[in-house]
């Protein structure tokens, strides 16, 4: 796996290139890959900036996601159910297989939050 560099470093070998240095002079002279002078250029001329781009999927684009409303429904209709038991649920029901902290970040993310009763027994609230 490489190495993140700086957007600082980025910047310096672009406005080398720039400046009329080429590529592999400019990767030399600040101790990067001629590939990586060559990619942060182009995308300097395509995008207007060698910034790295955003790593990771887009957030509310999983697999989970088409099913939140079913899952908030069922949370709403049973506060008190527990993620393993939603899982059950979702799988018998929608026939989906998901990891419980899976659908505990989900919930989490959709305002719900986990409070402990005094009778021990905890329940999720929005």
């Amino acid at each position: 796996m490489g190495i993140c560099r700086s957007e600082d470093l980025r910047f310096r070998v672009v406005a080398a290139v720039a400046a009329g240095s080429s590529r592999r002079a400019a990767a030399e002279r600040f101790s990067v890959s001629v590939s990586s002078a060559i990619r942060w250029t182009a995308r300097a001329a395509k995008e207007g900036s060698p910034k790295p781009r955003k790593q990771g999927r887009p957030a509310g684009k999983g697999p989970l996601a088409e099913q939140l409303d079913y899952l908030i429904a069922v949370v709403e209709a049973k506060p008190d159910i527990t993620m393993p038991e939603l899982a059950a649920r979702l799988h018998a029901e929608r026939g989906m297989t998901a990891a419980w902290a899976s659908l505990s970040k989900l919930l989490c993310r959709a305002g719900f939050t986990y409070k402990k009763t005094a009778d021990g027994i905890g329940m999720r609230t929005r």
